[in-house]
């Protein structure tokens, strides 16, 4: 039942017209288990379908109707939380189970628990893996700069240290990924 639950997600997001949500998915429960080797299924399941709600463009948050960036994030993780109680809701699981996969979801962007937080860094790990670098194609460099910061002071000093690791290909996002990385080395 488990297979299929993250086969029905993995269907949704395939759908996106935002082109690395399938690999994010993907490459966010991978860090996921890079972190935590443990990670229970509903952390597993966190992983896969934490941004399920930009795969469901009738339904998907838009950014430019937001000021604030976290209030977007917010309403953002909300709407992917509420689409995973939906799907999981079908499924023959506990409602502690789905409790707990719905309120990692909601605390994704932020943390603020022990298995949360590990989710919010998985995700933000892969941000700069995967992310990163069609996020530059879509974006200005000003807005890649704030997304890179944003998302750079949310991680841990483990995840920091993954993530100064981190290439690109393009010369242009490797200067403005060394300028971030280096504005906050004093944070390891």
């Amino acid at each position: 039942m488990l297979k299929d639950i993250e086969l029905e997600i993995a269907r949704i997001i395939s759908k996106s017209q935002v082109p690395e949500d399938s690999i994010h998915s993907k490459n966010t429960k991978k860090w996921l288990l890079e972190l935590n080797p443990k990670a229970d299924m509903t952390l597993r399941i966190a992983s896969l379908g934490h941004d399920i709600e930009r795969s469901i463009e009738e339904r998907k948050i838009k950014r430019e109707n937001f000021t604030d960036y976290d209030k977007f994030k917010k309403a953002h993780s909300q709407n992917s939380a509420t689409i995973l109680q939906e799907i999981l809701s079908k499924y023959d699981v506990n409602h502690d189970f789905i409790d707990k996969v719905v309120h990692l979801v909601l605390l994704h962007e932020f943390g603020g628990t022990l298995e949360a937080d590990i989710l919010k860094y998985a995700d933000s790990i892969s941000f700069f893996d995967v992310n990163l670098q069609f996020y530059f194609q879509r974006n200005s460099e000003r807005e890649t700069a704030f997304r890179m910061k944003w998302g750079y002071q949310k991680l841990s000093k483990v995840a920091k240290s993954i993530v100064r690791n981190f290439n690109y290909d393009n010369g242009k996002l490797e200067a403005l990924f060394n300028k971030i990385v280096l504005q906050h080395s004093n944070d390891l």
